[in-house]
């Protein structure tokens, strides 16, 4: 005999929705100890210089708390689920940079120099304007997916800030680099630092719609699938851009950069190994070919190639020729394993390129091998952060301009410590978030704001399936 009894069901389906935890908590106290440490290392600073603790040590870390703050209220606000990582690690590392920059400003010989400006204040007020650049990029970018409808625009905004230092008038030429614009009020900028956030988003809506023919290949060879001629053409281009801009700006950096970063793109939109191979013989017969006729790209190869011959010739006073990458390399075998200490230093002998390309010399020096490879950790776990956001994204789009800004921020990364440590030539651009320099600032504040922004898209809880009223009643037979 068997008994029959119907349950009432209101919900039916066993998915529901993901209960993510936002991790805003944690941001939070890992944005302390990423204000407390650059305040320590202040205070150590004064101590070193002038056995006091520095006056302006309270006003720095409310200022640099201040800032933390705002930063991490409007991603509490309007990206509750970004990763907790990716803010507290920008702010260590624009935090000790203003303290290294602060600490080179009180060098007496750099004080001495006719073209000597206090570098410190400056770099505060562009972290604050970065810091607002970041909020107005969580507020106004509610979705990355709505930067794919620039794709083209993007393209365009990238070759215009590329072409406005060659501009008479506008254009300056820094050190041998054609790579800034003078602008009233505000000094020099760095255009370039933008075009790679604008190129980025051109490489990823062209990428997403093209990947499945640069995809194919035509033929094998050596173990490499061959891409069809005509699908050469986009890499050809970026390629031609690139090394015009080496040719007609004489900037190394900025050429490696967009060329490699349109790579890695590539490679990861098509998961094809001859993309990699094609992107690094071009890139290596462009730069041969631009060096064998460029002067001022082949004193950067010969300084690089025999920097003590470089050092002797500056000293004879050879126009032309610098000490400083002599001057970097001693400042790091000085630093040892556990470096000098801070405000002990000496690597203010650089001199004016102190704060700004050789400002990791600084870091190497005052805090030794082991502080040099904390700081490059930090560099390494926002590209991986960056990267894992690029895995967790749900759209090809995101996955792809992920993967551009944190390639395009490892590259800088490897482009500028490589060229001071001496492993390549110099190229003149700027240490992300610790160098002196507002453009450099404000554009990888913007770049981390769009990577938060992509990560709280992907991490995202799923919403639950809404329940339907009609469902029929479940019926349980139980046996007596």
């Amino acid at each position: 005999m068997s008994s029959t009894t119907n349950t009432p069901t209101h919900h039916t389906s066993t998915i529901g929705a993901i209960g993510a935890p936002s991790r805003r908590n944690t941001e939070l106290a890992l944005l302390l100890f990423a204000v407390v440490i650059p305040v320590f290392a202040y205070a150590n600073v004064g101590l070193a210089i002038d056995d006091k603790v520095p006056a302006g040590l309270l006003s720095y870390g409310l200022g640099l708390g201040l800032l933390a703050g705002v930063g991490h209220l409007a991603v509490r606000k309007f990206a509750p689920y970004a990763d907790p990582l990716l803010l507290p690690l920008a702010t260590l590392l624009n935090g000790l940079g203003l303290v290294v920059i602060w600490r080179l400003d009180q060098s007496k010989l750099l004080q001495s120099l006719p073209t000597y400006v206090a570098a410190a204040p400056r770099q505060l007020l562009y972290t604050a304007l970065g810091i607002a650049l970041f909020v107005v990029v969580l507020i106004f970018l509610k979705d990355h997916r709505v930067l794919q409808r620039y794709t083209y625009i993007s393209m365009f905004g990238a070759l215009v800030l590329l072409i406005l230092p060659l501009v008479p008038g506008l254009g300056a030429n820094i050190y041998g680099a054609k790579i800034w614009i003078r602008v009233p009020g505000l000094g020099s900028l760095q255009p370039g630092e933008f075009a790679k956030i604008a190129l980025a988003v051109f490489f990823a809506g062209y990428l997403m719609v093209k990947r499945d023919a640069l995809a194919l290949a035509s033929r094998r060879f050596m173990g490499l699938y061959l891409p069809r001629g005509r699908d050469l053409g986009p890499i050809l281009v970026v390629w031609l851009m690139s090394i015009l801009i080496l040719v007609f700006e004489t900037d190394l950096g900025t050429s490696l950069l967009f060329f490699g970063m349109f790579v890695i793109m590539l490679y990861v939109a098509t998961e094809r190994t001859s993309w990699i191979v094609f992107g690094l013989l071009m890139s290596a017969a462009g730069a041969v070919g631009v060096a064998s006729f460029e002067p001022h790209v082949q004193q950067r190869v010969q300084a690089w190639l025999d920097p003590m011959k470089e050092y002797k010739l500056s000293q004879a006073g050879v126009a032309g020729h610098s000490e400083q990458s002599m001057q970097a390399l001693w400042a790091f075998g000085s630093g040892g394993t556990l470096g000098t200490g801070l405000g002990q230093g000496h690597s203010d002998l650089i001199r004016f390129a102190a704060n700004s390309d050789f400002i990791l010399a600084t870091f190497g020096e005052e805090l030794g091998l082991a502080g040099i490879m904390a700081v490059l950790l930090i560099y390494g776990l926002i590209v991986e952060r960056g990267v894992r956001t690029a895995l967790a994204a749900r759209d090809p789009f995101g996955k792809l301009l992920a993967v551009g800004l944190s390639g395009a921020f490892a590259l800088q990364v490897f482009v500028v410590a490589g060229g001071v440590m001496g492993l390549i030539p110099l190229t003149g651009m700027t240490m992300p978030f610790v160098a002196y320099g507002g453009s450099s600032v404000l554009a990888n504040w913007a770049l981390i704001g769009i990577l938060i922004r992509i990560s709280d898209t992907a991490r995202r809880p799923a919403p639950a399936p809404a329940t339907n009223p009609d469902v029929e009643m479940t019926q349980v037979v139980r046996p007596s």
